[in-house]
């Protein structure tokens, strides 16, 4: 379960990171950054529901 939790930590971190640069970034490289931050939040979405699917199976 600790792999999951880190996975879904890492995935928040990089949504941060992402967000944080398409911010100070100009326009032509914005729009991959904001995209990128959409996807990682995606995968924590999905990890965030895993897990919560072990512990109602718990």
């Amino acid at each position: 379960m600790t792999g999951f939790q880190a996975k879904l930590e890492r995935f928040e971190s990089l949504a941060a990171e992402c967000e944080l640069i398409a911010k100070r970034s100009d326009g032509s490289n914005r729009g991959f950054y904001l995209r990128a931050c959409e996807h990682y939040r995606e995968l924590a979405d999905d990890i965030r529901a895993l897990i919560a699917s072990f512990d109602v199976a718990a």
